[in-house]
């Protein structure tokens, strides 16, 4: 398992990180999570199992599952008025799989995140490592990517989401599992 490279709330998904784009927010809900240090502010941030439908990322339905989710969240004092900010950290190993057929890829989204949150429901996210991206409009084409490397993500208040940044790597996990 990939460790942080940053441990605080400096670096940038999650986060769950999140299971970035799958919907706009991170998901929550599923064991098991990672224990926190009593009185540290950082909090468990469980990723919760979801599917997608046929033609939404992959031509084919998709099933996610966390297999491995020790990410914490802790929340930080907000850059302004309207706006939440979150950090994300912590292991994460989503496995994706193929509904029609079995086939499934495991994950490694162990990225770490701050995520700001606007009342309008846009986000913009500074990341650190991988996270799951999920995009239907945006700079990347339709799909289910992991994306690595030092990067932003900006997500509109209708989903678009702009993947932008010095280092940033793509692996298509539709056409991994296809």
């Amino acid at each position: 398992m990939r460790k942080n490279v940053l441990g605080t709330a400096v670096g940038a998904a999650c986060v769950t990180v999140l299971t970035l784009g799958l919907t706009t927010a991170p998901a929550t809900a599923a064991p098991p999570a990672a224990v926190a240090s009593p009185g540290s502010g950082w909090e468990p941030a469980p990723s919760a199992p979801w599917d997608v439908p046929a033609g939404e990322r992959c031509a084919f339905p998709v099933h996610g599952e966390p297999i491995v989710d020790e990410v914490v969240s802790r929340e930080l004092p907000p850059p302004a008025e309207g706006v939440t900010r979150t950090a994300y950290k912590g292991d994460l190993v989503i496995r994706v799989t193929n509904k029609e057929t079995g086939a499934h890829y495991d994950a490694d989204v162990s990225g770490t995140a701050l995520v700001d949150a606007y009342a309008s429901g846009a986000q913009f996210w500074r990341v650190v490592g991988p996270v799951l991206v999920g995009v239907g409009e945006g700079n990347l084409a339709r799909g289910l990517y992991v994306v690595d490397g030092a990067y932003t993500i900006d997500i509109s208040p209708t989903g678009t989401k702009t993947v932008a940044g010095p280092a940033v790597r793509t692996d298509s996990i539709c056409a991994r599992i296809d």
